[in-house]
C-alpha cells in the first residue's frame, strides 16, 4: 500500500501530459480556411529545406469571443508608425504636465524580449515568445483594456539571448504579419486570427539567423504585398501577397549579403519609390513599383559594419542617412538618376562622437536629424543630439538628460518622447532652437529592465514596454 500514492501520482502525470499534448496540437477553436504558400517561382536552393527542422506554422489557435475590439481610433501600422518615419500625429497636449506621473491605463506580462505591437481598429498585435509552451505567439489585444482577444502559437524552441522576440508586427487592418526570432513568417486575418499562410525564411531562402535573432520588422505595401529581406543564398528581398502567400517578386543576392537587424525602408527618389535595405555587406536600393519591381537599382558597400541594428532613415531629395553602433558612426547618401542608370553617392560620414546610434533609428523631422548617441559616443554619449542634413551638430540634450539604448519617438508638433533603459519617460520639445525638457516620469519606478522596444504614440496614449511588461498610459487625461 505504501506504493499506492506513487502509482496514483504517476498515473495522473501521464494523463496530464496527454491532455497537454492534445491541447497544444489543436489547430483552432474555429474553422480555418488555409491558404498555403508554395515555392513556385522561388530561386532558392532546393537543398536548403532538407537542412532545417520543420516548424508547423499552422500551430494552435485560441480566441476569447467575449473580449471585443477596443474603441480607440488611433493607428500605428508597424515599425515606426504608419509612414515608417517615427512621427506621430500632432495631438492636444495638456497645458501643464502633471508633477507626479501619467495615468496608467493597463499593464500586462509578456515573454522576455523587446517586440512591440502594431495598432489598428482598436487592437494591438504583438509577437511574443511563450517560454512555458515553447513557441512564438502572435497575440491580439484590446487596446483599451489590455485583455487578450485571441492568440496563435506555433511550437519552436528558442533560448534567451538578450531577450527573445524583438520585431514589430505589421498590419494593414486586414492582415497581420509577424517575423519570429528564428525567421518564421506568419500571416493571419487581423479581424479573427484565421491562418492565411506561413513560411520559414531559413528553409525557403537559406537565410542565416542573425546573432541576436531576427530584428527585421515586416512591411506591408499599400497594394497588400508583404516586403521582407531574407538575404538568403540567392534572394536578397522578396514580396509576398498578404492574402495568398504567393510570391510577387524575388530580388537576387549575387553578393551573398546576409540578414541584419535592420528593416526595409522606402525612399522616394527621382520619381520612383525604392525599397532600401542595409544588409550585412552593404546597402541596396530595389525598385518598389512598376514593371521593374524587385529589380536592384543601386547598391553600395561604403557603409558595411559587421553589426547593423538601426534602419536607413529616408530624407528628401533622394537622400538617406545610415548609422550603426560599435564605433561605426554614420553616413549620408544620395541616390541619383542619369537616364536609366542609377547610382548612389556618399555625401559625408560622421564618427561615433559626432552623430550615431547603436540600436534605434534616427528621426528626420522638420529638416533636421535627431538621434541618441551610443555609449561610446564621447562626452555626449547617450544624449539626444540634433544635426543638420549637411552634417553640422546643432545641440546635445546635456548630461542631465541621457537615455541609454531606449527608444524615442516624435510628433509632428515637435514633442519628443524618450524612454531610458529603466523605463523612465522624458517628454521634451525639440527644434533647431534647442532642447527643452517638459516632464519626466519614472513610469516603472526606475526598476524597468532593458526597456528598448519602440514606442507607440497614438490617440493621446503611449504604449511602451520593458523586457517582460507592456504598458499603456494616457497622455492627456491628466491633472497638474
Amino acid at each position: 500500500m505504501r506504493f499506492l500514492p506513487l502509482v496514483l501520482a504517476l498515473f495522473a502525470g501521464i494523463i496530464g501530459l496527454t491532455v497537454l499534448h492534445v491541447w497544444l496540437r489543436t489547430p483552432s477553436s474555429q474553422e480555418l480556411h488555409v491558404r498555403i504558400a508554395t515555392k513556385e517561382g522561388s530561386v532558392a536552393e532546393a537543398t536548403a529545406a532538407a537542412q532545417v527542422k520543420q516548424v508547423d506554422l499552422h500551430g494552435c489557435f485560441q480566441r476569447y469571443p467575449e473580449i471585443p475590439a477596443g474603441t480607440t481610433t488611433g493607428t500605428w501600422l508597424g515599425f515606426r508608425g504608419n509612414l515608417r518615419d517615427n512621427l506621430a500625429l500632432a495631438q492636444k497636449w495638456p497645458a501643464t504636465w502633471p508633477s507626479k506621473s501619467l495615468p496608467l491605463r493597463w499593464q500586462i506580462t509578456l515573454g522576455d524580449g523587446h517586440a512591440m505591437p502594431a495598432l489598428a481598429h482598436g487592437c494591438l498585435y504583438v509577437l511574443d515568445y511563450d517560454e512555458g509552451r515553447h513557441g512564438d505567439s502572435l497575440t491580439c489585444i484590446n487596446a483599451d483594456t489590455g485583455k487578450i482577444r485571441w492568440h496563435h502559437l506555433y511550437a519552436v524552441q528558442t533560448k534567451r539571448n538578450h531577450g527573445i522576440s524583438r520585431t514589430v508586427t505589421a498590419t494593414d487592418g486586414a492582415t497581420v504579419v509577424s517575423l519570429g526570432p528564428q525567421c518564421h513568417v506568419l500571416a493571419l486575418c487581423a479581424t479573427n486570427g484565421t491562418y492565411r499562410w506561413g513560411l520559414d525564411l531559413v528553409e525557403r531562402y537559406g537565410t542565416k539567423i542573425p546573432l541576436w535573432y531576427a530584428g527585421q520588422c515586416p512591411l506591408i505595401d499599400p497594394d497588400g504585398v508583404v516586403i521582407l529581406a531574407p538575404a538568403g543564398t540567392n534572394t536578397l528581398l522578396c514580396g509576398i501577397d498578404s492574402w495568398t502567400g504567393k510570391t510577387v517578386f524575388e530580388t537576387p543576392n549575387p553578393d551573398h549579403w546576409q540578414m541584419s537587424h535592420a528593416s526595409v525602408m522606402t525612399l522616394q527618389v527621382e520619381g520612383e519609390r525604392h525599397y532600401v535595405y542595409a544588409a550585412i555587406g552593404g546597402i541596396v536600393g530595389v525598385a518598389a513599383e512598376g514593371p521593374a519591381r524587385g529589380k536592384i537599382r543601386w547598391k553600395t558597400e561604403a557603409f558595411a559594419p559587421s553589426v547593423v541594428a538601426p534602419s536607413p532613415t529616408p530624407l528628401t531629395e533622394g537622400r538617406f542617412f545610415m548609422t550603426a553602433g560599435y564605433g561605426s558612426g554614420g553616413a549620408m547618401f544620395k541616390v541619383v538618376r542619369s537616364n536609366d542608370a542609377w547610382s548612389v553617392q556618399t555625401l559625408f560620414k560622421t564618427d561615433k562622437k559626432q552623430f550615431a546610434c547603436e540600436q534605434q533609428t534616427p528621426i528626420f523631422y522638420d529638416g533636421l536629424l535627431y538621434t541618441v548617441m551610443p555609449s561610446d559616443g564621447g562626452g555626449d554619449r547617450q544624449q539626444l543630439v540634433c544635426m543638420t542634413v549637411t552634417g553640422e551638430r546643432v545641440w546635445a540634450s546635456g548630461k542631465n538628460d541621457i537615455f541609454g539604448l531606449g527608444p524615442f519617438v516624435a510628433t509632428r508638433d515637435g514633442h519628443f518622447f524618450l524612454l531610458n533603459d529603466e523605463g523612465t519617460l522624458t517628454i521634451a520639445r525639440c527644434s533647431q532652437a534647442g532642447y527643452q525638457r517638459l516632464a519626466r516620469y519614472a513610469l516603472m519606478q526606475a526598476k524597468g529592465r532593458d526597456a528598448w522596444g519602440p514606442l507607440i504614440v497614438a490617440d493621446n496614449r503611449i504604449y511602451l514596454r520593458d523586457s517582460t511588461r507592456l504598458f499603456c498610459f494616457d497622455l492627456t487625461d491628466t491633472t497638474p
